[in-house]
């Protein structure tokens, strides 16, 4: 192709192009509807419109979050504790050095020991212009030296009035002035849904706000104290939570945060908070008296399921059970027994086995209570003189041969007690029959019958023997219900197989 040839067809190439783009748009416009938008429209419509006006709502609930937080902060403490502590010394400072050269690990014993600082952090809230600060115990628990950290970026010494590792309350106390006080509210009063905020220095995060609701109220038999009533709550609860308030939106004080549900030792939805109520009685008596002493009755309760009530011919499940009296207790001596069902305690009904530990709890020692029980279903008044907790207590809470004889129907096996088998497990010869295995999913199992248990009596029949026990299964009605008595350890309770 000769190069004049080669530039006409490149001109009328670009001429081409340019009467496209002129002629395209004007063919599209034209090619809408008549009353429809032009592609300029279309492209216009595509912009996101106004967004309209926020709801006055809004507005007054993040309002009224920031009057709760503002109201509380400054009486929130962040805690620092350290405590010296001796340990095993390591030759050359190196655990590698001892696995490669010497072929072992340190043990732990004998040898030189070293002394450090082993440091901690927690929350608190000052509750008196005073100085004095309620905290949990196992914060400031066998700290050499406690520092407080106030909002207001302050720093002070601090002292402890007083522990008490039952309720995991502490009180401890600063010398300041013009110090901001956080009000307390009424626990009592809390009901699930609630919205509520957690303050403290989780992770050493000081002044940290999250907020939730409450999950539950009175939690217990989860094992983290002897005296259990928890508020539950999803609000974020961390590590250096511990003893910071949990408050309702009134900025009143309903909680003191002590510990968490987890599996990963962080947060996971799950908190538990002891109630104000609960906290300020313990900070009452530690305060007056530096400590707290309580009331003993010196027996076992556990809660009365409509099972058990059921298979005891009881007309409600309302009350607490009595699975143990300890021998010589102020119970045994009013004539408190096994299986009575106690419903009233000083005049106030007793529904569930708070109720009643911590009305004794509360009750001078030396003082006389008066008890109704249910007992072969009529209602029995007793008179028990209230006596001092012990500090280790007898069972003072709510908890749980011949050759193998086995019950397919139950779903265990049971075996005379031998002499020796009393001697591993701590019973009596002649006590009871104890249980050499269970099957997952029986009738025994779904009980919470474990190896190791001693069944002591098989509706209301005391068994002493394997023959003893066949009877007593025999009379009984598995579809009904069959409740026994067992025992684990120094520990009875009712349990009911159906």
């Amino acid at each position: 192709m000769s190069y004049g040839r080669l530039v006409g067809v490149l001109v009328v190439a670009l001429g081409i192009i340019v009467v496209a783009g002129v002629a395209v748009p004007i063919l599209l416009n034209r090619a809408v509807p008549a009353g429809g938008p032009g592609l300029s429209a279309s492209l216009s419509a595509a912009e996101p419109e106004p967004l309209g006006p926020i709801p006055a709502d809004v507005d007054r609930l993040q309002e009224a979050f920031r009057a709760v937080a503002k109201r509380v902060k400054p009486a929130v403490v962040a805690i620092g504790v350290s405590q010296t502590v001796e340990a095993p010394g390591i030759p050359f400072g190196s655990n590698e050095f001892l696995r490669r050269f010497f072929g072992f690990e340190p043990d732990g014993r004998g040898g030189p020991t070293r002394k450090f600082e082993r440091q901690g952090l927690g929350s608190g809230v000052i509750v008196d212009t005073g100085g004095y600060i309620l905290t949990n115990n196992h914060v400031v628990a066998e700290a050499d030296q406690i520092t407080v950290h106030l909002a207001d970026g302050r720093e002070f010494k601090a002292k402890v009035i007083g522990t008490d590792p039952a309720t995991d309350i502490a009180v401890i106390h600063i010398k300041a002035e013009h110090l901001p006080v956080a009000q307390l509210g009424n626990s009592d009063k809390v009901e699930v849904g609630d919205l509520v905020l957690a303050i403290g220095s989780p992770f050493a995060l000081e002044q940290t706000v999250t907020m939730g609701i409450i999950s539950a109220t009175g939690r217990a038999g989860i094992g983290i104290t002897d005296y259990e009533n928890f508020l539950q709550t999803d609000a974020a609860i961390n590590p250096g939570n511990s003893g910071g308030p949990l408050v309702n939106m009134r900025g009143q004080v309903i909680g003191v945060n002590t510990a968490i549900a987890s599996r990963s030792g962080g947060y996971m939805g799950v908190g538990f908070s002891v109630p104000i109520s609960l906290a300020s009685e313990v900070m009452k008596r530690i305060r007056e008296t530096g400590k707290v002493v309580r009331g003993w009755l010196g027996v076992t309760i556990q809660h009365l399921t409509p099972e058990l009530a059921q298979s005891m011919k009881l007309r409600s499940d309302e009350g607490v059970l009595i699975s143990q009296v300890n021998a010589g207790g102020p119970a045994a001596k009013a004539g408190l027994r096994d299986g009575d069902v106690v419903v009233e305690y000083n005049g106030k009904p007793v529904k569930a086995p708070y109720d009643l530990q911590s009305a004794v709890a509360w009750t001078a020692p030396g003082t006389t209570a008066a008890l109704v029980v249910i007992r072969d279903g009529k209602r029995v008044t007793l008179r028990a003189e209230v006596e001092k907790r012990p500090s280790q207590p007898e069972l003072a809470r709510a908890e749980r041969s011949t050759g193998p004889t086995e019950l397919k129907e139950l779903g265990l096996q049971v075996s005379s007690l031998t002499p020796e088998a009393a001697q591993r497990y701590g019973y009596r010869a002649g006590q009871g029959v104890l249980i050499s295995e269970v099957v997952p999913g029986s009738p025994a199992g779904r009980a919470g019958l474990k190896r190791g248990m001693l069944i002591i009596e098989v509706g209301g029949q005391k068994v002493a023997g394997v023959a003893e026990f066949r009877q007593a299964v025999r009379k009984a009605n598995l579809a009904k219900g069959i409740p026994m008595l067992v025992r684990s350890g120094d520990r009875q309770m009712f349990v009911v197989l159906k």
